[in-house]
C-alpha cells in the first residue's frame, strides 16, 4: 500500500543504525583481533538469529546478553579467543554510539510538526537509556520502549502492539522508521505503516511485502509527512 501520511498520529523508531551507528563496535574490535569485518558480519548475524530463536524457543534473556554470546561465537568461529575483560569493554561500546547526522534536526521536525516520537528497539532498558543520553536526544524523544518489557523479540508482533498501547495511539496511526527489513517487515503484520531509512543504498530482499515508504533520512521522512 501507499504511504498515507494523513493517517500518522504517532512515530515509532527502531535504535541502532537508525538512531545511532554500530559501526564503533566493528572500531573496538580493530584493537583486538584480525578479520574484523568477517568477525563483525557474523557477530550481527548471529545477534539477530539468537533473537529470534529466543521468541520461538522461550529462551528470552536481555539483548545486551544475547550480544554477547553472539561475539563470543563469532570469536570462536574465528579461533580468536579473548579475555572476559575485553570482550566486555568491547560490548561496552554499544552505550556511546554517536549519532547520524540527520537525527537531531530531522526528528526536530517531526516533533515540532506535532508527532511525538518513541524509539521501540531489542535493546534492553539500560542500552536505550544510554543511548538516549550519549546521543542527547531526550529532549526529542516520548519514551523508549524496550523488548524486555514483553520478553520478546522484534519481529514479533507482540512489541509493535505493546509499542501502541504504550504510545496511547491506535497501531494502524502509527509509522515505524526502521533500517532492517525483518523489523519494517513486523510493524506492517502488526498494523503499523512501515517506512524503511535506507542509509545504506542495499536492495530490498525479495522476500515479503515492500515498505509503505523508503526514504534516505529522517528529513526525507518529515517531508512525506509535510513537516
Amino acid at each position: 500500500m501507499p504511504f498515507n501520511p494523513d493517517a500518522v498520529e504517532t512515530v515509532t523508531v527502531d535504535s541502532y543504525g537508525t538512531l545511532v551507528d554500530p559501526s564503533a563496535a566493528v572500531d573496538a574490535l580493530d584493537d583486538h583481533v584480525e578479520a574484523t569485518d568477517s568477525i563483525s558480519d557474523v557477530w550481527r548475524t548471529k545477534s539477530i538469529e539468537y533473537t529470534m530463536i529466543g521468541n520461538f524457543v522461550d529462551g528470552y534473556q536481555p539483548f545486551y546478553d544475547m550480544n554477547r554470546d553472539a561475539l563470543r561465537y563469532a570469536l570462536a568461529a574465528h579461533d580468536v579467543d579473548l579475555a572476559d575483560d575485553v570482550v566486555e569493554r568491547i560490548l561496552s561500546v554499544y552505550h556511546e554510539l554517536e549519532v547520524f547526522d540527520d537525527v537531531t534536526d530531522g526528528i526536530g521536525r517531526l516533533v515540532d510538526g506535532g508527532y511525538p516520537v518513541y524509539v521501540v528497539s531489542n535493546g534492553n532498558p539500560e542500552m536505550l537509556d544510554s543511548m538516549v543520553a550519549h546521543a542527547d536526544i531526550g529532549g526529542l524523544i516520548e519514551d523508549t520502549v524496550s523488548a524486555h518489557e514483553v520478553e520478546t523479540f522484534k519481529p514479533d508482533a507482540e512489541i509493535y502492539r505493546h509499542a501502541a498501547a504504550r504510545t496511547g495511539t491506535p497501531i494502524e496511526s502509527i509509522a515505524h522508521v526502521a533500517g532492517p527489513s525483518f523489523d519494517i517487515q513486523g510493524s506492517m503484520h502488526a498494523g503499523m505503516q512501515g517506512v524503511r531509512l535506507d542509509r545504506t543504498g542495499e536492495p530490498w530482499g525479495t522476500y515479503g511485502p515492500e515498505p509503505d515508504l523508503t526514504v534516505g533520512s529522517f528529513h526525507e521522512f518529515a517531508d512525506a509527512l509535510g513537516v
